[in-house]
């Protein structure tokens, strides 16, 4: 399974070392946000690769909705929680709940099908910053805070026409930057398509805080070094 390099399970039970998660983060979806680095203060274990597990035990659903609601460190204990016949939850050894599934219709469980879903899906996820976030602030004359960037992932949800499926593909079909005051929503929308066909559609929320005015400067030094910790990664693990 493709996973297996990313966490590791005992009994029910699974955890993530920050190696685990942030080499997911950067190799799989492609996101660097520096809250997946190893040696961040603010560590937190992405919320893809939450997905990712949850999706591998329980399946692909015809209609689905995550709900975030904690960030993960490393060395937590978390593991699936049924709360229902249409809900399941990650959740630590307190009961505290981390990500909320809600879903219905029909499931495929196919591994191979589960994990076409899942690269396809957090590899656009993970393109968030800078294809899509850097053009969105520029619209909206408004940037996160450059020197302490933080966009928190907020809840995703996805439908399909049916499962009857082998390879579908995300493809990115526009976002909107929704902003109330210093705090403002990122909504990322896509498509499944399979042979040309959209087969399904989704939407992507993410929250950003302590905005301020745009300056084109400090969003030209962001990116730089997004670029330059990008390449330092990858010319070590390609």
């Amino acid at each position: 399974m493709f996973l297996n390099p990313y966490f590791s399970a005992q009994g029910k039970q699974f955890q993530f070392t920050r190696e685990q998660a942030s080499h997911f983060a950067k190799k799989v979806a492609g996101d660097f946000n520096p809250i997946h680095d190893e040696d961040s203060k603010r560590f937190c274990v992405p919320g893809d690769l939450l997905f990712a597990v949850l999706l591998n035990q329980e399946g692909v659903s015809q209609k689905m909705r995550f709900n975030f609601s904690g960030m993960v460190n490393d060395g937590i204990a978390l593991e699936v929680s049924e709360k229902g016949d249409h809900d399941s939850a990650l959740v630590d050894a307190n009961g505290k709940e981390y990500l909320h599934m809600t879903h219905q219709g029909e499931v495929n469980k196919d591994p191979q099908f589960i994990e076409h879903v899942v690269k396809s899906y957090v590899q656009f996820s993970g393109m968030n910053f800078p294809h899509i976030m850097v053009p969105l602030m520029e619209e909206k004359q408004m940037m996160i805070n450059c020197q302490r960037p933080l966009v928190i992932y907020e809840s995703m949800e996805v439908e399909f026409d049916h499962l009857n499926l082998t390879h579908p593909e995300v493809e990115f079909n526009g976002a909107t930057f929704d902003i109330e005051g210093k705090r403002g929503t990122v909504t990322m929308n896509f498509e499944f398509k399979e042979d040309g066909k959209v087969i399904g559609r989704g939407s992507k929320r993410m929250v950003a805080s302590g905005l301020k005015p745009y300056d084109q400067d400090a969003v030209d030094d962001l990116v730089n070094r997004f670029n330059e910790r990008k390449d330092a990664f990858l010319a070590v693990h390609a």
